[in-house]
């Protein structure tokens, strides 16, 4: 790709939506306006005019602004050609490691803290295959198909979110998880046959780590316990927990002991109700084999 191909792309990449900050991210706004201020000091210290350093990295006058008054997510590459034109030795393109975290809502960041300091997490899931359970073209394909549709940045701004939190299965020691999905979602093919063969057996990879109990809510359960929606229980080395639930307590985390009861109570029941860990997987093998 030629130099002024790439120019043009860098350009276009940053009028598309999705890497402006979430102006209620105090933290956020926090980040980016440091790296903002380092931004301009080092510019102007290099005795560069706002346009002379725009076409240097091969961005508009408005992003530079717009990036150096806090007001604008910068890409990757935006801090690692700074960082060689400014001659910052590294400094702004670490940056990065900040910077990209301010991309994941604020919600999703607070959830993967807590997530991170969990000894024991239940999930149940059931309009989708959990996020902490999807793979990167699955999850890729589920937010694709919302409507009105995401612009592309948005996707993959989401996407990356979705997958930043999976490093929970890296820690050690390792929490305990437990997960139990609906039937109709693992039946359905979303983003194609091959995603849908690959999001199966990642499940199958999960399901068989010895810190996961994966299981399987049939269709042909007679009486279920979780028709008012996901449910998400955090239990912490410290004895305290937090939970949530689409159809309690508005959806919201809450710690107060008499609602992580009635969540509690919900979630052992549904557990209860589904298939085995052992059977659930053979369940999963046999879908992967009808594929």
């Amino acid at each position: 790709m030629t130099v002024e191909a790439e120019t043009e792309r860098l350009g276009s990449e940053a009028d598309e939506p999705g890497w402006e900050v979430d102006p209620d991210d105090e933290w956020g706004l926090a980040v980016l306006a440091t790296v903002g201020r380092q931004l301009k000091l080092r510019r102007e210290a290099a005795g560069m005019r706002v346009a002379e350093f725009g076409a240097a990295i091969g961005y508009g006058e408005d992003l530079v602004y717009k990036v150096e008054g806090g007001k604008r997510i910068p890409r990757q590459e935006y801090l690692d050609r700074a960082d060689e034109v400014l001659g910052a030795g590294g400094l702004l393109t670490a940056a990065w490691e900040d910077v990209k975290k301010v991309r994941y809502p604020k919600k999703v960041r607070e959830l993967k803290k807590l997530e991170a300091k969990a000894v024991e997490i239940g999930l149940y899931e059931c309009h989708i295959i959990a996020g902490l359970l999807q793979t990167p073209e699955h999850a890729r394909a589920v937010i694709s198909a919302a409507q009105p549709p995401y612009s592309s940045d948005d996707v993959e701004r989401m996407v990356a979110a979705r997958l930043a939190r999976q490093s929970v299965f890296e820690r050690d020691p390792a929490p305990s998880m437990h997960f139990v999905l609906e039937e109709a979602p693992l039946r359905r093919p979303i983003g194609g046959t091959m995603v849908w063969r690959r999001q199966l057996e990642r499940l199958l990879e999960v399901g068989r780590l010895h810190n996961v109990m994966l299981q399987v809510m049939p269709l042909r359960c007679e009486t279920h316990s979780g028709l008012d929606g996901r449910i998400e229980l955090l239990k912490f080395a410290d004895g305290k927990a937090v939970g949530r639930s689409d159809g309690a307590f508005n959806g919201r985390l809450t710690n107060d002991p008499k609602q992580l009861r009635i969540l509690e109570l919900r979630y052992g029941t549904i557990r209860a109700q589904a298939l085995p860990p052992r059977e659930s997987l053979a369940f999963i093998e046999n879908l992967l084999g009808e594929t």
